[in-house]
């Protein structure tokens, strides 16, 4: 699966560590930034992954940032973006099954590295059900 990753500073060192989890689960992950832990304004590096999951580019996307707000707002902006923030695998798993989410935002200041590794596996493990939640799903776009 081609995954996109981004965030900003305070997502970081989880955004690596994902990386390189990713990688040996066999996927490729297009990161988009950013490449260190210095300061950075999170749009500049959200925006360009949501294009490339809401183009087809990548399956599905995944962001962090330190409360998972920001990134989560800035890529719905996008009408082909269902972006959920999760705090926990059940989450994480309905994000996917339920709304069919194609971006994951999680909040690095407050969830355990490993708590955030086990969402990602939730969150691309799960497919959607369609049915009754693609009515819904259908509905979301303005």
């Amino acid at each position: 699966m081609k995954i996109a990753i981004g965030g900003d500073h305070a997502g970081f060192q989880y955004k690596k560590k994902i990386i390189s989890y990713l990688a040996d689960q066999g996927h490729d992950v297009k990161d988009f930034g950013p490449d260190s832990a210095d300061s950075v304004d999170y749009p500049d590096y959200v925006h360009p992954a949501a294009d490339a999951v809401e183009k087809g580019e990548c399956d599905l996307g995944i962001l962090i940032c330190g409360s998972a707000n920001g990134v989560a707002m800035t890529a719905n902006k996008h009408q082909g973006i269902r972006a959920a923030i999760c705090w926990d695998r059940d989450l994480a798993a309905l994000a996917r099954s339920h709304n069919d989410a194609n971006m994951i935002c999680l909040a690095a200041r407050f969830v355990a590295y490993e708590l955030a590794e086990g969402m990602v596996e939730a969150f691309l493990s799960t497919p959607f059900e369609g049915g009754r939640h693609q009515r819904r799903v259908d509905k979301i776009s303005c």
